[in-house]
């Protein structure tokens, strides 16, 4: 047999007798637009015509959130459980430590401080030194209207 199968017009396809025949060919039209378009980015697990992905581990499901959640007091035992889990996360959460000292940091940047002022004014008394009383003030040129 050819390997076009004949399509069926539009017209039969609307009436009410076939309507399976309708699903089934809008469903194959589907999946081959969709192999078209993804045919790079499917994996054979997507293929499958199954519902459901097993998968071998549940490791993915420890960082989603609970299924119940409550805002502004709409709930309170739930807006409770959460602050409750909040809570046991803080505390499991292994603060780093700080290779540096807050009194260290502190220290530090005091310094750099004194260094960038005194290199600023060190600066500023340089460029007063540059500019003399007898060295006309230099005026901002402004934008000159072309002439026609």
């Amino acid at each position: 047999m050819d390997n076009k199968r004949v399509a069926l017009s539009k017209s039969i396809l609307e009436m009410k007798f076939m309507k399976r025949t309708k699903d089934k060919v809008e469903k194959e039209q589907f999946e081959e637009e969709g192999e078209e378009y993804f045919g790079s980015q499917l994996k054979s697990r997507m293929k499958k015509t199954s519902k459901f992905l097993v998968e071998p581990s549940y490791v993915f499901c420890e960082g989603l959130t609970d299924g119940r959640l409550s805002f502004q007091g709409m709930n309170p035992a739930i807006e409770k459980l959460m602050e409750a889990r909040d809570n046991a996360r803080a505390r499991t959460e292994v603060k780093p430590e700080a290779d540096i000292s807050d009194e260290q940091m502190t220290v530090t940047w005091q310094k750099m401080r004194a260094k960038f002022d005194a290199v600023k004014k060190l600066r500023k008394s340089q460029h007063r030194k540059t500019k003399t009383e007898d060295e006309p003030v230099e005026k901002k040129l402004k934008f000159l209207k072309p002439v026609d």
